[in-house]
């Protein structure tokens, strides 16, 4: 049976801004297509990959940033935005693999549970290709990928008419400092890591993105096809 095909986006080091812009119109492409096409069709979206050109505040559906602390963090120097996806406030930036997978689930036989639980699969692998075994993914209101009470990948999605957006943010050498000006996810008494503190070595987005394909295509059952290549 023929594995459908999802487009690979790497913006490289690119503004927060850029990433939503390019996920929006990829969100308008999959959404104007009729759902005959949807249920038959072989494409299953895209799934835009960057690293964050700066520091970037976010905040999700459940809120998680008041205006003062939104003022407070647009003092350090970071931008602060709301977005459309799942959970509480967030920091990403550079060091960090930012994910949005844009994809019709139809196409790929998931539900958004099943999807969620498919980001976490693909962070767990990579960690354990990293040498991390101990890597693991927790139930709600801990979504997202743990080793042991440090997290190192937050996971937040947004779902509307079977079309997925946003994603995951894997920690690689993040500057970890940023966290401590929020509460990450709402979760108090937890901790932030990366994979550069884990591994007591400097491991960057770069080396990370070619086992991180291999997990996504692994976990997804897909074909990933770029501008030059298929993978």
């Amino acid at each position: 049976m023929r594995q459908p095909a999802v487009r690979l986006v790497w913006l490289g080091r690119a503004r927060y801004a850029e990433l939503l812009a390019l996920q929006e119109r990829w969100l308008r492409q999959l959404q104007a297509e009729p759902d005959s096409q949807a249920l038959s069709g072989n494409a299953a979206g895209a799934l835009l990959l960057c690293e964050p050109a700066g520091p970037v505040y976010t905040a999700g559906l459940r809120g998680g940033l008041t205006p003062e602390e939104t003022a407070r963090l647009r003092a350090l120097g970071a931008e602060v935005r709301t977005t459309g996806r799942g959970g509480l406030a967030t920091f990403h930036g550079p060091g960090q693999l930012l994910c949005h997978p844009v994809l019709d689930l139809r196409r790929l036989g998931l539900r958004l549970r099943t999807h969620v639980a498919a980001l976490e699969t693909c962070a767990v692998r990579l960690c354990e290709l990293q040498g991390l075994p101990g890597a693991r993914a927790r139930p709600p209101p801990y979504t997202g990928v743990w080793l042991d009470e440090r997290k190192v990948c937050a996971i937040g999605v947004r779902c509307g008419r079977h079309i997925t957006s946003h994603g995951l943010a894997l920690n690689c050498s993040t500057d970890l400092t940023w966290f401590e000006h929020i509460v990450p996810c709402g979760l108090v008494g937890t901790g932030v890591t990366s994979l550069s503190k884990e591994l007591q070595r400097h491991v960057t987005v770069d080396e990370v993105m070619p086992p991180f394909l291999v997990a996504f295509k692994e976990t997804y059952k897909c074909t990933l096809i770029s501008e030059d290549n298929c993978n």
